[in-house]
């Protein structure tokens, strides 16, 4: 499971010309489901998400996390994260979860990630979508378990 994660002063999500999530300050994720993954390496990225420390203290280092900071998190899928990329000129999916399998993890994702008292939104799984924001610094990380 991967995920690129951009800290954004703020983003939104735009499905058939209607705003379908958006944010103030926090985190955009760019969510990957790949073969093989499971609701276990849902809860470790969520819990790596969480925790990550990008956000700046008092002296400007990246010391804080999005709950530290109060912010939110706008969770969109994505599956050319899971695209192999190392050879030719066209991406291969061949890695990527079944659709079916790649909807059922992006769904608990969100869901585990609501339950635990973040703000969440979201796009819509497998929708035409368009994606703003601001992204601070920049700052973008890929994480994957």
């Amino acid at each position: 499971m991967i995920a690129l994660i951009q800290r954004v002063s703020e983003a939104s999500v735009t499905i058939d010309n209607q705003v379908a999530g958006a944010i103030g300050p926090g985190l955009l994720v760019l969510l990957g489901v790949e073969q093989g993954d499971t609701e276990t390496h849902a809860d470790k990225l969520l819990h790596k998400v969480r925790g990550y420390r990008i956000f700046p203290d008092a002296d400007g280092k990246m010391n804080l996390n999005v709950e530290q900071t109060g912010g939110s998190l706008l969770i969109v899928s994505q599956f050319t994260l899971a695209a192999d990329t190392r050879k030719g000129m066209r991406p291969g999916f061949s890695t990527g979860a079944h659709p079916s399998d790649a909807e059922r993890l992006y769904d608990y994702f969100v869901e585990q990630s609501r339950l635990s008292g973040m703000p969440t939104e979201t796009g819509r799984f497998a929708a035409d979508m368009q994606v703003s924001l601001n992204n601070v610094g920049p700052t973008t990380f890929w994480l994957q378990v």
